[in-house]
This record gives structure tokens, C-alpha cells and sequence, in this order.
């Protein structure tokens, strides 16, 4: 299983960004997955999840702000940021769950409840 993200880099405050992760080695469609991110010296936190049933779940930090989506054609997952904050600066990870057959919501956005992980990709809000 290959979890890769694309899309960071530095934008000004009020800025957008549109993180991708591409994934490959398994059933994408069946899995749930979510974004996290982590800032030097503080613990890694969910941003946001995504069901195999398409239902969301986002951090309050980030309601109304950002977007989780997911293409199973392209086995992708995508993270619209708008209006971005100093505070948003972080290394952004793509996570997923082990594929199932059922229709699933996202978990809850804890990191043990994901197996999968990708290497991260910097996101880096100025003022």
C-alpha cells in the first residue's frame, strides 16, 4: 500500500491550497481515510475524515474552511484549504483504514484508528 501527497507549499494568510493524496496497492473505494497534520513539537491532529459512504467529519479548527473529498476512479483523496491561517502550518498526512466491503462513515480522527500512512507534505501559512 503507497500513500503519496502532493499539493503543499507556502501561501499567504487567507490563502488556499489543494493537497492531493494518490493511492495505490489496494482497494481504494473500500477504505476510509483522512487528513492529519502535525506541527514541530506538538502531537499529530485529525483534520479531517472521509467514509467509504462519502460522510465527513472535520476537526472544528477547520469547519467551514476545509474540504475532504475523494475520486475512486483516480484512487485519490483531496483536501480543499481556504482562508488559511498562521495556525494551519503544518506537515500534512494522508492516512487511510484497512479496505472493507461495507459502506462505512469515517472513523473518528484519532491516529490509531488508521493503518496506512504517507509522508507528508509541508503547508506553510504566513501572515
Amino acid at each position: 500500500v503507497q500513500l503519496v501527497e502532493s499539493g503543499g507549499g507556502s501561501v499567504q494568510s487567507g490563502g488556499s491550497l489543494r493537497l492531493s493524496c494518490a493511492t495505490s496497492g489496494y482497494t481504494f473505494s473500500g477504505a476510509r481515510m483522512g487528513w492529519f497534520r502535525q506541527a514541530p513539537g506538538q502531537e499529530r491532529e485529525g483534520v479531517a475524515g472521509i467514509g467509504s459512504d462519502d460522510s465527513t467529519r472535520y476537526a472544528d479548527s477547520v469547519k467551514g474552511r476545509f474540504t475532504i473529498s475523494r475520486d475512486n476512479a483516480k484512487n485519490t483523496l483531496y483536501l480543499q484549504m481556504n482562508s488559511l491561517k498562521p495556525e494551519d502550518t503544518a506537515m500534512y498526512y494522508c492516512a487511510a483504514t484497512k479496505a472493507m466491503q461495507l459502506m462505512l462513515p469515517p472513523p473518528p480522527l484519532a491516529p490509531t484508528n488508521f493503518v496506512y500512512w504517507g509522508q507528508g507534505t509541508q503547508v506553510t501559512v504566513s501572515l
